[in-house]
This record gives structure tokens, C-alpha cells and sequence, in this order.
């Protein structure tokens, strides 16, 4: 039988497996049933620099006003005005968490602005977190706001939640920057211990009947996982950081590809969402079968090797490659 070990964030995790910030970790018997089911570290649900920050009495309208806005499915939530989502109430699970399961737990920050808010950092790494993701969404909707002060925005807030805590710091973004591999490179410079691509920014959609703007919610799928492949091989081996690969992980070979193009973990939302907990396990079975077919010895001997640095067709990665692959689709359809 192959060997499913990886190291993420400086541990040692029996699978790439990882289970990423979700309604399902907010119940303590889901975070139960994800490590009997293989999961290898879970990422909790986001607290929110906005629940923060505002008063308790205004935070339920705030969010579901807002929802659209955010890097996690907030609209998902059931039952919102009963969601336990208050920040003393996540510390309380962070440590409900680390007593129920052997597994690591990773506490989620999700906020953009640097302030008094990146003090529960702190209050996590206390209560108990092996590590941190912190999510990062920003929409720069000031005209004169530059792409050097958005960038410099990510940079100064990693810069200071690293200062703030001891343990291992994952950054979450989305591939929407002029220049991926730069910022990359500055995040990992900031101190990043790794980076997971990408977040999936739920957009807002236009309600004709009613004339409003409505939240939006799609389950991801694994065609979206091409765009995560093609920055984590771009970025192997240049930066540092681990990479972790989020959004379109459904299958055992999306987890598969993820592995080769240069990720360390694969992390599931709405495949869980669409077939259950024990979909982790299914997968974890294929992965163990798909190495001993394949005569693979280890998970970590194939990471890394269909990235830009050691794949054969190199150029598949950059321009070169465009008109080759519009030229073949229009042979295909010329000829069916």
C-alpha cells in the first residue's frame, strides 16, 4: 500500500487531504466524523474581521446584507440569527475542537484592514490552534486607490498577524492580481508559511422580478481546479511557502493533479457539501488504490512533478501554448 503522508505548515499529516472553512466544522460531531473519515487537518469556519468590529446587535443584518461579498459562503449558512459566529463563541470552539480530535486545527481570520481585530490571532493561537488561515478579500472599489497600495494592503497585514502569533501562518487570496507570481513572491517574503489557491469569491446576482440585488451561491465543481493547477505549478519551487490547492477538489484525481502540479494538501468544501463526510473516506480508498496500480511508492514522490519546473511541455503554461490550443479545438470541430 502507498504511502499517503505529506507535510503541511510543519506537520506531518496522514493524507493531502484537508478539509477547508465550511458551515459543516461549525458542529463538533462533523469535525468528529471528518478525522474518522481521513480527513488529515480541518480548517475551521472564518470568523470575520466584520463580527469583530461591530456591535452584536447589528451584526446579523450586516452579514446577511453583505454576504455576496465575502470569500466564504456566508449565504449557506442555516438559520443565521442562531449561528454561534461571535468571536468568544469561536474561541470556545477552537478549543472544543483541539479536545475532540488528534488531528491538526487550523482557525480561519478572514479580514483586510491591519488593526485591533488581528489581536485574535493571538486569542487563537492561545485557545489552542496549530495554525492560522488568513483569508484575504479585498475589492478596491476607490478609483484612486493603486494596484501598489492593494498589493501593499495583503503585504502589511501578513507582515502583522506573523508578528502577532508563533504558529505557522497560511495566506488564502484570489488569482486576481496584475502580476500572480510577484505577489506570491511578496507574501512569501512577508513571512507566509503557505499560500492556498484560490479563494472563490461568491458574486451577486440581479433579481428581475423584484428589482434587487441577491446573493449568489454555486458549489464548486473540478473544471475550477484548472486555474488553481496552473499557478501551483507556475509557482513550485520558486517561492517557500507551501501551497495548498482550494476550490474544484472533488474527486481522487483532482486531489491527483493537485499533488503534481506542486501542492502539498487538497482541500474539500462543496464536495462534501454534495456528497456527504464520507466522501473523504472514498477518496482517501481511491487515492491508496490509484498509487499501488500506478506503482507509485508515495504521495510526496510524485508532488511536484507535472509543475512548470519539470514538466516536458513547459511552454503548456505560458502564451506559447495559446494558439495551439485554439488551433486544435477548431480542427475538432471542423471535423465532427
Amino acid at each position: 500500500m502507498g504511502d499517503l503522508t505529506t507535510n503541511y505548515l510543519g506537520f506531518e499529516l496522514q493524507s493531502p487531504l484537508v478539509v477547508s472553512a465550511s458551515p459543516l466544522c461549525q458542529e463538533i460531531a462533523n469535525i468528529r466524523r471528518m478525522e474518522d473519515a481521513g480527513a488529515s487537518a480541518i480548517v475551521l469556519h472564518s470568523l470575520f474581521e466584520e463580527q469583530i468590529n461591530i456591535e452584536s446587535n447589528t451584526l446579523d443584518t450586516y452579514l446577511s446584507q453583505g454576504s455576496e461579498s465575502y470569500g466564504e459562503a456566508t449565504s449557506y449558512h442555516p438559520d443565521l440569527p442562531s449561528y454561534k459566529i461571535g468571536p468568544d463563541a469561536y474561541l470556545e470552539h477552537i478549543l472544543k475542537a483541539k479536545a475532540a480530535v488528534d488531528i491538526p486545527i487550523i482557525a480561519s481570520l478572514n479580514g483586510v484592514s491591519p488593526g485591533g481585530w488581528t489581536d485574535y490571532a493571538r486569542l487563537m493561537a492561545e485557545a489552542g490552534a496549530d495554525a492560522l488561515e488568513l483569508n484575504i478579500y479585498f475589492t478596491p472599489t476607490d478609483m484612486n486607490m493603486t494596484s501598489e497600495a492593494v498589493e501593499a494592503t495583503y503585504v502589511d497585514l501578513v507582515k502583522s498577524v506573523k508578528q502577532t502569533v508563533k504558529i505557522p501562518v497560511a495566506v488564502k487570496i484570489g488569482p486576481y492580481f496584475s502580476s500572480m507570481a510577484n505577489m506570491a513572491r511578496k507574501l512569501d517574503e512577508a513571512g507566509a508559511d503557505a499560500l492556498v489557491l484560490f479563494n472563490r469569491f461568491y458574486q451577486p446576482d440581479f433579481d428581475l422580478e423584484y428589482l434587487e440585488v441577491t446573493p449568489n451561491l454555486q458549489l464548486s465543481n473540478s473544471l475550477e481546479l484548472r486555474l488553481r493547477l496552473r499557478w501551483v505549478a507556475i509557482l513550485y519551487s520558486r517561492i517557500k511557502a507551501d501551497m495548498a490547492i482550494t476550490g474544484g477538489v472533488h474527486e481522487f484525481t483532482d486531489v491527483l493533479k493537485s499533488m503534481m502540479a506542486g501542492a502539498k494538501v487538497a482541500m474539500m468544501t462543496s464536495a462534501l457539501l454534495r456528497h456527504g463526510i464520507g466522501h473523504i473516506a472514498t477518496v482517501r480508498r481511491q487515492l491508496f488504490d490509484w498509487l499501488e496500480e500506478n506503482e507509485y511508492e508515495s504521495i510526496q514522490q510524485m508532488q511536484g512533478s507535472l509543475s512548470m519546473k519539470s514538466a516536458p511541455n513547459a511552454t503548456a503554461y505560458e502564451r506559447a501554448n495559446y494558439l495551439k490550443v485554439l488551433s486544435s479545438y477548431a480542427g475538432s470541430s471542423a471535423t465532427s
